[in-house]
C-alpha cells in the first residue's frame, strides 16, 4: 500500500448529533407572512385571468348566436316569401282550374252569403227578475 491510499483508507468520524439549531422565529414569520402574500397574489392571477377568459368566450358565444339569429332571419325571410306565393289568389285560381278542373261560376249562379255578426252581450246592470 502507498501514502495515498492509506490517507483515504482513514475514516474520520464527525459526530454532529450534539449540534442543535434553534429555530429563528422571525426569519420563520417572515417565510409565512412571504408565503402568505404569494399565495394571494397567485389567487388573485388565476381570478382575474378566469374572468378575462370568461368574457372572451362569452363573446364568442354572442357573436355565434348573432350570426345563428341572422341565418335563421334569412330562413323566416324566405319561408314567408313561400307562404305569401302559396297563398296567392292568382296561383291558387291556377291550380283550381288546371288540376281540379273547376271553372269560375256565372254571375247567376253564384250567392253571396253574408256574415252575421253575434248580438252585443247586455249589460252587467241587467238583472232578471221573476
Amino acid at each position: 500500500m502507498t501514502g495515498e491510499t492509506f490517507e483515504y483508507a482513514i475514516k474520520k468520524d464527525i459526530r454532529n448529533n450534539p449540534i442543535v439549531r434553534e429555530v429563528d422565529r422571525d426569519r420563520h414569520r417572515d417565510m409565512w407572512r412571504t408565503a402568505t402574500l404569494s399565495v394571494f397574489l397567485v389567487g388573485v392571477l388565476l381570478f382575474w385571468a378566469w374572468q378575462h377568459f370568461e368574457l372572451l368566450r362569452h363573446g364568442y358565444r354572442v357573436e355565434q348566436m348573432q350570426r345563428e339569429r341572422a341565418a335563421e332571419t334569412e330562413v323566416n325571410r324566405h319561408l314567408r316569401l313561400e307562404l305569401d306565393t302559396l297563398r296567392s289568389p292568382v296561383r291558387i285560381e291556377r291550380l283550381a282550374t288546371e288540376r281540379l278542373h273547376m271553372v269560375a261560376p256565372a254571375k247567376n249562379e253564384s250567392a253571396v252569403i253574408e256574415r252575421v255578426m253575434p248580438a252585443p252581450a247586455p249589460p252587467s246592470s241587467a238583472v232578471a227578475r221573476r
